[in-house]
């Protein structure tokens, strides 16, 4: 299937080529990529976190050898959460000078660009961003351990039935089971229905304690709005002489 689909890539991007060599914006994208590569835009520097990550991974890894990737990363970050401020402070000043020499690499690159290239530069940065900043979401949460999200009756019937499913293309394969799903016996589509009901209930049960986590680590941006409040404390309040800490969640 891996292959089928690489294949049908190749022939897509072969084809845009073809139509877009016609074109002038093509044109300048191609000359661009000659003169001045995007790939020799400078390379944005580590933020302190991921320096004091980088230098400690191995370290995890050596002294937690049966754990996952997900448990050594969790490790990590509760480390970087208990590191004396002083040994931050370490790690920050690194990561601000790479940020300096950062900025001036990128102010020469910048000015030996032409308009045109700027231009071109421009666009191929703003692609490039919106699709790294998905995969970089993507892999973050994943190293995290996010739970996996809730599948709908039609994703585990899929899931079970795809390789028995009629075509060659991934598109075929699909349609063969959006029609076997719609023509499905209510009965047997409810059960179904009721294994993705039990995954909604599995997702809330894993999503509670990881959001938790999530708090404690520093990362509520991480938290479904519902839950952002979760664990954080109010302002002690005086009552019959005596302070009560009350939790709101």
């Amino acid at each position: 299937m891996a292959v089928a689909l690489l294949g049908r890539a190749l022939a897509a991007f072969s084809s845009a080529r073809h139509i877009l060599r016609c074109s002038t914006a093509y044109s300048m994208e191609k000359w661009f990529s000659k003169q001045s590569s995007y790939d020799n835009y400078p390379k944005p520097p580590l933020t302190a976190y991921f320096r004091f990550v980088k230098d400690q991974h191995h370290i995890f890894r050596k002294q937690n050898p049966d754990l996952s990737i997900v448990e050594i990363t969790k490790k990590i970050a509760y480390a970087w959460k208990e590191l004396p401020v002083s040994e931050k402070q370490t790690y920050e000043a690194a990561a601000k000078v790479d940020r300096q020499a950062y900025k001036e690499e990128l102010a020469i690159y910048k000015a030996q660009l032409s308009p045109t290239q700027r231009i071109a530069l421009k666009e191929e940065k703003r692609r490039k961003l919106t699709k790294r900043k998905g995969t970089r979401k993507k892999r973050e949460l994943t190293v995290l351990g996010k739970p996996k999200r809730p599948r709908t009756g039609f994703n585990i019937f899929m899931s079970e039935h795809f390789q028995e499913a009629k075509g060659i293309s991934v598109q075929a394969k699909m349609k063969d089971l959006n029609e076997k799903w719609q023509n499905l016996p209510s009965s047997q589509k409810q059960t179904y229905l009721q294994l993705a009901e039990d995954d909604k209930v599995r997702y809330e049960n894993e999503m509670r304690p990881w959001e938790e986590q999530m708090i404690d680590i520093g990362r509520q941006d991480l938290v479904r709005q519902k839950n952002r409040r979760l664990k954080i404390p109010t302002v002690a309040k005086k009552k019959d002489g005596e302070h009560f800490l009350k939790k709101e969640g």
